[in-house]
């Protein structure tokens, strides 16, 4: 028996879907508002939800992450009365089990439900034993960080060519030296390439080496990076730069595995392991003709998706202490405190640069408050405690009239219901549809602020700026 979570805003489909769960020994339950479902799913053991797209307080679609990432970890079927393939598409890569339209969900259900029930049980039967990574520098223990070490310890198991995604200053070269460092070619070199920064003229000897006199300046003879990674770990940093002409050369070293040098007529061979990274949409690169897609196609052996700082919030404190031990270490100092504050208005920032960022600001807050032995907030930069402080301001609304036009001001309740959801409307929109944020920043406990999204017909979907 199967424990089902119904969202949907029709009674009639929700009914149906009761009482045909039932039948088949199930356990389910609807509700009809995306709201209500969010509540839910935290506080159930929900083994698969059917969840509609279009609902009275927002885009089922566009909030499927908060039901797979909820505690049980459901598998979701998107049930839908207007399906079309852009939507199927989305829903498959937010990490739908499936896409069901209403008209045929009484025949598609049977077969799509049995496969994601059987494959749940076989998720839960299967042991793991446990991998002690290797992953020092690499701070966290969110939700979504638990993924990308799940995902980092598959990836060091195998040979398999690994692309790394993630904006600037997530900590990709870190993922792809502890791929390295927990794979069977720990003993071997680790090779940075940063396809960024080298010369298009010389990126070619720089790669595969060159010959005695192969050109101006050449000297001597010298082997080229990928001859260095031989046995061990090729990185190519910011492969989207890599200019056309060699990319295509670099997708035949792929697939062959060997090279020739600047100069030279003679193949090499180089047993490397090839780890890349990018923050540009190489898929969009594809489609403008700037990156080739057999050589994404290559890269894509296995991906890694690392999230922005400000999607784990939750990481910071631990992110904080650990930099400031490294610098308190690194100066000889005693080990400094963290006042709450100081935890508080950092995570009420957006962090646009990332663990890097906060790195710094760190760094920055301990050369100024040196012989401080607690950092407050009063010791970060003041764009910190701008932010902070404006976002604490409560301004007053203007008051409009109600809506029976009659002259006069409104009601003292009609004032406070205006007050109240233009408070609540300016929250979300301040927290970037956070909830977890939203919560720390108002006071606000989390069920208290979905009564109140409710109850002022808000959500945060529907919240834009």
């Amino acid at each position: 028996m199967a424990n089902i979570l119904i969202i949907d805003d029709d009674p009639g489909i929700c009914d149906l879907l009761i009482d045909y769960l039932a039948e088949q020994g199930h356990a389910a339950t609807a509700v009809y508002t995306l709201a209500d479902g969010i509540e839910r799913i935290t506080a159930m053991d929900c083994d698969v939800v059917l969840l509609d797209v279009q609902l009275p307080d927002g885009n089922g679609l566009e909030n499927l992450p908060r039901f797979t990432m909820a505690p049980s970890s459901p598998e979701v079927l998107i049930i839908t009365g207007h399906g079309d393939p852009d939507s199927a598409e989305k829903a498959i890569v937010s990490g739908a089990w499936s896409y069901i339209e209403k008209p045929n969900v009484l025949n598609d259900l049977d077969l799509h439900l049995a496969r994601a029930l059987q494959y749940r049980e076989e998720k839960k039967r299967a042991i793991r034993a446990p991998v002690a990574l290797k992953r020092d520098n690499i701070i966290g223990h969110s939700r979504v960080m638990k993924e990308c070490f799940d995902s980092l310890a598959r990836a060091a198991s195998t040979d398999v060519n690994v692309l790394i995604s993630g904006a600037t200053g997530t900590g990709k070269e870190l993922f792809a030296r502890a791929i390295h460092d927990n794979s069977h070619r720990a003993g071997g070199n680790f090779v940075i390439v940063d396809c960024a920064s080298l010369p298009e003229n010389l990126i070619e000897s720089t790669l595969f080496g060159h010959e005695k006199g192969a050109f101006t300046g050449a000297d001597s003879k010298k082997d080229g990076l990928v001859k260095h990674a031989d046995g061990g770990t090729l990185f190519l940093d910011e492969v989207g730069e890599l200019p056309l002409g060699m990319q295509k050369k670099f997708l035949r070293v792929l697939q062959e595995r060997s090279f020739r040098p600047v100069g030279s007529f003679k193949e090499q061979k180089s047993d490397f392991r090839l780890v890349a990274a990018t923050n540009r949409d190489l898929d969009r690169r594809v489609t403008i003709g700037e990156f080739r897609h057999d050589l994404l196609f290559r890269l894509k052996g296995f991906s890694i998706e690392l999230p922005p700082l400000k999607s784990r919030l939750e990481d910071i404190r631990e992110l904080v202490t650990y930099f400031i031990t490294r610098l308190c270490d690194r100066y000889g100092q005693e080990t400094k405190g963290v006042a709450p504050d100081f935890i508080e208005t950092l995570a009420a920032y957006d962090w646009p640069g990332n663990v890097r960022e906060l790195s710094q600001t760190v760094e920055q807050v301990f050369a100024d408050a040196f012989h401080s032995p607690t950092f407050f907030a009063v010791h970060l930069p003041k764009k910190f405690r701008i932010r902070k402080a404006r976002a604490g301001v409560r301004t007053m609304p203007e008051i409009s009239p109600p809506d029976d036009h009659r002259s006069g001001p409104p009601t003292w309740q009609e004032y406070k219901e205006q007050c109240e959801k233009r408070y609540v409307a300016g929250l979300m929109l301040h927290a970037g549809n956070n909830i977890q944020l939203a919560c720390r920043i108002s006071g606000i406990s989390r069920t208290r602020l979905y009564q109140l999204l409710r109850k002022h017909d808000l959500h945060p979907a529907t919240i834009k700026n």
